[in-house]
């Protein structure tokens, strides 16, 4: 059985997430979690969230209560997609104006359970 959990326009550039996506891809979610707080990056924090809320999507579509550990979670796909781009604009010498791009993104997670559970 598998639950999504989705994050939409995160403030911050697909590349960074992507950094840390990159670590816990394909990780058990205990073993996902450890890495995500402790690793030094503001995007950790956003996906550190993101799977605890697809984790309690798991538990609720299985209709079990603090079950998920017995039952062997991983994170089966997580991927990073570009979100809109706010344009801001600063000053620059001679009257003209630099162009700053804000990027956001939207992230995917996805979570399976290893263990089959007695219905499937």
């Amino acid at each position: 059985m598998e639950a999504v959990a989705k994050l939409r326009n995160v403030p911050m550039s697909p590349r960074k997430m992507r950094l840390v996506v990159d670590n816990i891809r394909g990780k058990n979610v205990v073993d996902a979690l450890g890495i995500l707080k402790y690793t030094n990056k503001e995007a950790a924090i956003w996906l550190e969230k993101l799977l605890l809320s697809a984790v309690n999507n798991w538990e609720q579509k299985a209709d079990m209560e603090g079950g998920a550990d017995e039952y062997g979670l991983y994170i089966k796909t997580v991927f990073v997609d570009p979100g809109g781009i706010i344009y801001r604009f600063l000053p620059a010498p001679q009257g003209r104006a630099y162009r700053v791009r804000k990027r956001r993104n939207h992230v995917t997670l996805v979570v399976a359970n290893g263990v089959p559970i007695d219905g499937e």
